[in-house]
């Protein structure tokens, strides 16, 4: 099966895709059936074959189709909100253990990685936020200094130190996160599958579920060819590509496109860029994320318009983007450019949900899927295997769809607007 964010950068370079045919069988029996074969499922699906359950994941496309095989490959361990602004939301109690979890979700990753040999370019050289304003520069210093009392290894960056450290003048300062790094994102969801096949799991694309419902003591879901798969549980896994399987769930996340382009390696005219091997970001609403591949290419990923791109002219703001912030690089040439949708939620948290006995659902990363996907997996993992709610670092909520859901381009092109505009009131 094609990958239909070809020709992207991550579809060119991946291993080969492991065989996952579709379902064939007219009736399938198991103790859990996972929907979408992204990071969430994938990561549900090894650690629940490692308690000894027996697993079926269903993807409509193929696994890695949606936002894990279209991202920017950037492993990065936070949320949206700081440790301390999660203290005031959740209380210490509660919080504490989320920021536990949070922060260790890229080891989680780094060690997914190494135990089943995955050959997906890791690499976890840090993350440098950094910022065009004193005042975001400021923001910043205070959120590392945050993580720095929670014992993460951060630095404080200077303008100075920021221009060596990503090879342009552009910013005031920033910081670095020292758990953070990169990988290819379609190679380790393709080793992801191999390791849960490995534990025995079956994975079938090209098998989109169409209906869910319960008969006794099971659920039962029906694919678009009319077979059946009968399970003890269900984890629903679909995340920006959600679509009306379980009423409700779609209108609770806001599915954003995000683009990316990446340039022809650079060679030697490019060894100033990011030389230590840092992923990037800027600190804008809107932010700008940015990387070199592991031959050398520049990535410029950011926001786009909703509906998805019809020609290269859909990417220029981004290729502009690379222009200022590395003037010296001169005309470039663009080898790839692809967009994919992730989920945002309206509290920009990531969501669990519990909505009838034996179904969960996790979704809603907010442009960290990676690291954030990876855990979110195991804890819906844990809680299928029987663990307590109480245990979860991360909240279990009531699915609460947006109000007007129906509106949401319009929303998401306002919003661009908006936060476009704070953005250049703050330049």
């Amino acid at each position: 099966m094609s990958h239909p964010s070809a020709p992207s950068l991550w579809a060119a370079t991946a291993p080969a895709a492991p065989p996952t045919p579709p379902l064939a069988v007219p009736l399938t029996t198991t103790d859990v059936l996972v929907i979408g074969a992204g990071y969430t499922g994938l990561s549900a699906a090894l650690h629940l074959a490692e308690s000894g359950a027996s697993v079926y994941v269903l993807d409509a496309h193929e696994p890695g189709w949606g936002a894990s095989g279209r991202n920017g490959g950037q492993v990065n361990p936070s949320l949206k909100y700081d440790p301390d602004d999660l203290v005031r939301i959740y209380g210490a109690k509660r919080a504490e253990p989320l920021i536990d979890a949070v922060s260790r979700s890229a080891d989680l990753v780094y060690s997914l990685i190494e135990r089943h040999s995955i050959d997906c370019a890791p690499l976890r050289a840090g993350w440098l936020q950094v910022g065009y304003t004193q005042q975001a520069v400021d923001t910043m210093h205070s959120r590392a200094r945050q993580w720095e009392r929670r014992g993460v290894r951060v630095e404080m960056l200077d303008r100075a130190t920021t221009a060596s450290r990503i090879g342009t003048s552009a910013f005031v300062g920033g910081w670095m996160d020292g758990r953070a790094g990169a990988v290819q994102p379609l190679a380790y969801v393709r080793g992801l599958v191999r390791a849960v096949q490995a534990k025995g799991v079956q994975v079938h694309g090209g098998s989109p579920v169409v209906a869910l419902e319960r008969r006794g003591a099971h659920w039962v879901a029906t694919t678009a060819e009319g077979h059946r798969v009968q399970a003890q549980q269900v984890l629903l896994g679909t995340n920006g590509y959600t679509d009306g399987l379980w009423p409700g769930l779609a209108r609770t996340v806001l599915a954003a496109n995000s683009f990316i382009v990446a340039t022809q390696p650079l060679g030697k005219a490019g060894e100033h860029i990011l030389p230590g091997g840092e992923t990037g970001s800027t600190s804008q609403r809107l932010l700008l994320y940015f990387r070199k591949d592991a031959q050398g290419r520049l990535l410029m990923g950011g926001r786009g318009h909703f509906a998805d791109p019809q020609s290269a002219g859909d990417f220029a703001h981004l290729e502009r983007a690379v222009e200022l912030m590395f003037p010296s690089l001169g005309p470039l040439r663009y080898e790839y450019r692809w967009a994919g949708r992730i989920a945002v939620t309206r509290d920009f948290m990531p969501h669990l949900h519990k909505p009838a006995p034996g179904i969960t659902m996790a979704l809603g990363y907010n442009g960290r899927g990676i690291a954030m996907a990876t855990s979110l997996g195991r804890q819906a993992a844990a809680l299928m295997a029987g663990g307590s709610p109480a245990d979860c670092p991360f909240p279990l909520t009531p699915l609460q769809p947006i109000p007007l859901h129906g509106l949401q381009r319009f929303y998401i092109a306002a919003g661009v607007a908006y936060y476009s505009l704070l953005d250049r009131l703050g330049a």
